[in-house]
This record gives C-alpha cells, sequence and structure tokens, in this order.
C-alpha cells in the first residue's frame, strides 16, 4: 500500500468501486441486516477509501483493506449510542429485509458475533486464508484460527448438526 498525493481519477475510483462494491455491501450487510444501514456503510467505506488517495500493489490488498475499513465502521456504528436506544416497535421489519432467497445457513452466520463474522466472511465468502486475514486484522493467526473454529461450533449448534470437529485448539484450517 501507498498514500499517495495524487488523487485518483474518476475512472481508478469507478474501477476500485465496481471491482469491491458487491463484497463490501455483502459484509456491511451482515452487520446492519438492512439495506439503507448496509448502503450507508459501505459509501462510507469508499469515501474512506478515497480521501486517504491510497494504491495498493495488488486488488487483494485494496479488497482487504476495504472489508476491514467496512467491519470497523459497522462495529462501531452498532456501538453508537442512539443504537443502543432504539425503539424495539421501529425494528420490527428488520427481519424482513433479508432477501427471500437468503438461506438459513447465511441466516445464521449474519446472528453470529461481530469478532466471528468478519473472519468467517473473509475466510469462506472471500476466500483469504488465515495469515492473509490476520495480517489485514491485525490479529494473530492463532486468534483468527480461534474464532473460526469457535465460528464454526456456533453455526453447527444453530443448524443443529453434529459436533464432529476435533476440539484442538492448534488445529490448523
Amino acid at each position: 500500500m501507498t498514500m499517495n498525493a495524487k488523487p485518483l481519477s474518476d475512472r481508478e475510483i469507478e474501477e476500485v468501486y465496481c471491482r469491491n462494491i458487491d463484497s463490501v455491501y455483502r459484509l456491511c450487510f451482515s452487520f446492519m441486516k438492512n439495506r439503507a444501514d448496509a448502503e450507508d456503510m459501505s459509501q462510507e467505506a469508499f469515501l474512506k477509501f478515497i480521501s486517504r488517495r491510497m494504491r495498493f500493489a495488488a486488488p487483494e490488498q485494496e479488497r482487504a483493506w476495504l472489508l476491514v475499513t467496512a467491519s470497523n465502521l459497522c462495529k462501531n456504528a452498532l456501538r453508537h449510542w442512539w443504537r443502543r436506544h432504539e425503539d424495539i416497535d421501529s425494528l420490527q421489519n428488520v427481519s424482513q429485509s433479508y432477501d427471500a432467497d437468503t438461506g438459513e445457513t447465511l441466516r445464521a452466520v449474519l446472528d453470529l458475533p461481530k469478532d466471528y463474522k468478519t473472519v468467517v466472511y473473509m475466510y469462506y465468502y472471500e476466500g483469504y486464508s488465515t495469515p492473509e486475514i490476520a495480517a489485514f486484522t491485525g490479529a494473530p493467526q492463532a486468534t483468527v484460527r480461534s474464532k473460526l473454529h469457535r465460528a464454526r461450533k456456533l453455526l453447527r449448534t444453530v443448524l443443529g448438526e453434529e459436533d464432529d470437529e476435533p476440539h484442538e485448539a492448534s488445529k490448523s484450517l
């Protein structure tokens, strides 16, 4: 990654956006649980990218930066005081904001705790390895593996599947 004083051209910004919007939006939706907030957080992530004038050596680094930034923005938004004081009646239609074709597994992933959701998304949906996720998030590789292990266990419980996985803390992915 390089910080660059020269602004990105409109064409470069459009290319970055087109390459990454689907991934960033899906991640934001997994946190925010509704389209409007997911769109807002996606937009915020891209605005941060544009304002920092960043250029990356590879598209994978660019996508990872956007995903981690979007994840952090969503977590911050969910911690905000007004989120904790929302009227429960205003949330009655949140569960209906899922797409009709959303399966049981995806719903279970969307309901994972925030710490697990990001690593599961990056590992399974974006195809990053645990060392890559560790580098992008600043967490130790063992922590990433541990979060993936715990997330899988939670998903098996929620989905009613047998827990056949060995319970070794050192199990590599």
